[in-house]
């Protein structure tokens, strides 16, 4: 893949553009190898999608004027720099962004202007789902614009269709921050249906609200969700039956809906209430399938190191998707606990080592490259884990 914004040394952001696809897989898997060599896991293939086009998600920083607004990032001086064409998006994301421009000069939205502290947007957020529906979200300095939105957005939604769900999100503060805490949802919806399909043609009803994580991959986020799944058939098939199953960091319920089956207890904790109340919904949609219940899976907000005081008695499997600073002092409670098996999914190998070291009762039995950002150092892994 090659990029003009990284040619003209605009956008530096992507820091292998221009290196062999295979060639970044190749590097990404030797440096995980290296780093997991103590524990002589049984290796999968890479998990790899395409190398462009991806990004689910744009946060596309506001600069620029009213009548000339831009998208993308600041550049010298603070200024805004315009990154619409970016190869990395989705299509339905790269699509919105000029309705998107036109409707910040029909609301006469002010971009905020860094050195001054002047101006009202600062952040333009949006996210497609695989179907190209789209959440499109407008991080405000305050609510003083948010009169014009409204008197506008039925122009935004007949431009834009897919967008099912438009928010302002309020941003007080001069912090370096992507999003506040307060959010005004302007549409009927406030959850993006994300269906995931996996890699045995089931789809996961999974839904995303504002403020809510999920993968900024929905090609690998299919494969980790699927990656698990096998992980856990393949432990039914010798021998585990009627497993208690906790998902941590569940998010929005993609590991929990993904494993949930007749036969199994399911519990997914997360901090997020917006994720939580996502995960029920999808939960809820699966109920409603003719013939697909959702194996009573429940799900519940709460700290995960507070959660497992709280729900008691130790799980057969646990499934983890902790944050980068990894496991902290979750760790020391699995290792004294002992779950029989561990599915953890790391969005930072380093903490993930520091985990594995600090569990020494477990050994890795197999584990997998996720390639979640292309054109970057960046890795993702999983890793199968099982009581010595």
């Amino acid at each position: 893949m090659h990029c003009s914004y990284f040619d003209a040394n605009i956008c530096r952001s992507c820091t292998r553009m221009g290196v062999e696809f295979s060639r970044q897989i190749a590097v990404k898997q030797e440096r995980l190898e290296r780093m997991l060599a103590p524990w002589k896991p049984a290796w999968l293939a890479p998990c790899t999608g395409p190398e462009s086009y991806f990004r689910n998600k744009a946060k596309m920083v506001a600069g620029g004027s009213t009548a000339a607004p831009t998208l993308g990032i600041l550049g010298a001086g603070q200024e805004g720099v315009d990154l619409t064409g970016c190869g990395l998006y989705e299509p339905a994301v790269t699509a919105s962004f000029e309705i998107v421009r036109e409707f910040i000069r029909r609301a006469s939205l002010t971009p905020f202007h860094v050195p001054t502290g002047r101006g009202e947007l600062k952040h333009v957020l949006v996210t497609a789902s695989p179907t190209g529906q789209l959440m499109v979200r407008f991080v405000l300095r305050s609510t003083e614009s948010v009169v014009r939105i409204r008197k506008h957005l039925p122009w935004l939604r007949e431009q834009l269709p897919t967008a099912r769900v438009i928010t302002a999100n309020l941003l007080p503060e001069r912090k370096a921050l992507t999003e506040g805490a307060a959010e005004l949802v302007l549409t009927e919806e406030e959850l993006l249906p994300m269906p995931i399909r996996l890699d045995d043609a089931d789809v996961l009803p999974l839904f995303v609200g504002p403020g809510a994580f999920f993968q900024t991959n929905s090609t690998i986020a299919s494969g980790m969700y699927s990656q698990a799944r096998a992980w856990m058939a393949g432990l039914e098939a010798a021998g585990l039956t009627h497993a208690r199953v906790w998902d941590l960091y569940c998010g929005v319920g993609g590991f929990a809906l993904a494993l949930a089956s007749p036969g199994r207890r399911l519990v997914g904790v997360e901090v997020s209430a917006p994720a939580v109340e996502a995960a029920r919904r999808g939960a809820e949609t699966m109920r409603e399938r003719a013939g697909e219940p959702a194996g009573g899976a429940e799900f519940f907000v709460g700290d995960a190191a507070a959660a497992v005081r709280d729900l008691g008695g130790v799980p057969d499997v646990l499934v983890v998707n902790p944050p980068r600073r990894g496991l902290t002092d979750l760790a020391p409670w699995i290792e004294r606990t002992a779950p029989r098996y561990l599915i953890y999914s790391s969005c930072n190998p380093r903490t993930l080592v520091t985990d594995l070291e600090r569990m020494p009762g477990y050994r890795v039995r197999e584990a997998r490259l996720m390639d979640m950002f292309p054109q970057t150092d960046h890795m993702e892994a999983m890793v199968l884990a099982e009581r010595r």
